[in-house]
């Protein structure tokens, strides 16, 4: 099971995942958390990525005087796992137990009620 990231962590990997490019230089980073209003101290950056590394989410290369960083993790896969977890802890593992609350508490839109029943009736969308 992946290891839980803390927000702070899933918002670097967001940016990551997001990023066009194979690898997310750290400046990239910077760049992107000052312009999602959440700038970041250099140090405090450097500490989340060594974490994200430690928990095998990111690996990093070396080049010259700057690091590149590469996600090890798929964001569907940690979407998955998360989400596994979440329905093992909450629902006791019942998926069903998750839908049902979904609709009985009118927590989806028409639309989104339309997408999963046709995904249930096995339809592509």
């Amino acid at each position: 099971m992946l290891q839980k990231l803390s927000d702070a962590e899933l918002e670097i990997m967001k940016i990551i995942w997001e990023n066009p490019e194979e690898t997310t230089l750290f400046s990239y980073l910077m760049e992107e958390l000052a312009a999602r209003g959440k700038p970041c101290q250099k140090n405090t950056l450097i500490v989340l990525l060594s974490r994200l590394v430690g928990k095998g989410y990111l690996s990093a290369t070396k080049i010259g005087r700057r690091n590149e960083y590469v996600p090890l993790i798929s964001e569907a896969a940690y979407q998955t796992g998360q989400t596994r977890h979440f329905i093992d802890k909450v629902y006791e593992g019942s998926v069903k137990g998750l839908v049902t609350n979904l609709i009985a508490g009118d927590l989806l839109t028409e639309e989104e009620y339309e997408e999963l029943k046709a995904l249930l009736e096995g339809r592509r969308l």
